[in-house]
């Protein structure tokens, strides 16, 4: 697969993995030995930038995921891998998905760090995330306790999720970020200001649900159900039969963009995006090996800087539904 540099000098392949999906958030957690198989697959072609969190898992076992990712990829140990610190889940609450509590304290990041090198099976994590920004800890006091774990050989490169210019100036004046997760895709665009920042201070841009939690696919149909228990969809704007039908035109605009690329509605909404930056890069997530060659396929699709002005001039005009903005925040 091609590659892409994130900051100064982290090479991933040109689409990640999102592991969460094996564990959390898109139904009952995989079958350990095939979500095994799975990212083994991913591995062998050609994916080498996994992305993970120290809260990706179940009730039962909340780091279920950075266990699964480091079993799988011991074999693997020239692949890159990404993990996140700093939020907690409300479990109390009768909401789903359950609210978001941030915790960046410098004691709880320690802590954190700790487990994720344990549970990665691997003494030096490859990306280091703030998952979330929070409001009681200072930008600078978390890119200093950043600076100590790079000093200590803990962590190589850091970033920030779901971040403000704001934020990302104050952190990275500390101790430079290599990349920025946020939510972006065709349907979540708020992001787009944030892209002449990171330019200019050469940072990455990783864009997680880049297919808007696999809408984007357009596999999904009226009256589909999902598990309430496991499945975040259940709760998703996106996926009820009003917003199928009022999506009907961007699911129309990805199929006759597909039908001229040969290629699938899937793989456009990601070459959208990569084509706008060379320092953009995807992570979608899937249990299934057709989405992982389909997906790394996005990686070849070629649209030039008119057609990708096409397409956002259509998305600025279009009518849409609503789609999912992440979990709530508790502050």
């Amino acid at each position: 697969m091609k590659k892409r540099i994130l900051g100064k000098g982290l090479e991933v392949s040109a689409i990640g993995l999102g592991c969460m999906g094996l564990s959390h958030a898109y139904g009952a957690p995989t079958e350990k030995n095939e979500a095994i198989r799975l990212i083994h697959e991913a591995a062998d072609k050609g994916y080498t930038f996994f992305d993970t969190a120290e809260i990706y898992g179940t009730q039962d076992n909340p780091h279920d995921n950075e266990i699964l990712v480091g079993e799988a990829l011991k074999p693997y140990r020239n692949k890159v891998v990404a993990t996140k610190f700093g939020i907690k889940f409300d479990t109390t609450s009768k909401q789903v998905p359950y609210p978001i509590v941030p915790d960046s304290r410098p004691e709880r990041i320690r802590a954190s760090v700790e487990g994720s090198l344990k549970r990665l099976q691997t003494d030096c994590i490859d990306l280091y995330y703030q998952h979330r920004i929070d409001p009681k800890v200072p930008a600078e006091e978390v890119a200093g306790v950043m600076t100590d774990l790079i000093k200590e050989g803990k962590i190589k490169h850091w970033g920030v999720s779901e971040a403000n210019e704001e934020y990302i100036r104050k952190a990275h004046a500390v101790c430079p970020i290599t990349a920025v997760e946020n939510r972006y895709s065709m349907m979540a665009r708020h992001y787009e200001p944030l892209f002449p920042v990171l330019e200019e201070l050469g940072i990455g841009f990783i864009a997680f649900s880049p297919m808007a939690n696999g809408f984007l696919t357009g596999k999904y149909s009226k009256g589909m159900m999902f598990d309430k228990r496991y499945d975040y969809r259940a709760a998703m704007p996106q996926f009820s039969d009003e917003a199928i039908n009022k999506n009907q035109a961007l699911l129309g605009l990805l199929q006759q963009m597909a039908s001229e690329k040969n290629a699938t509605p899937a793989q456009i909404s990601m070459a959208w995006m990569m084509c706008k930056k060379p320092w953009i890069v995807p992570i979608p997530g899937t249990r299934k090996s057709e989405r992982l060659n389909e997906n790394a396929g996005a990686a070849d699709v070629d649209l030039s800087i008119k057609e990708v002005a096409k397409l956002d001039k259509a998305l600025d005009e279009m009518e849409m539904s609503e789609v999912f903005g992440g979990s709530k925040i508790k502050q």
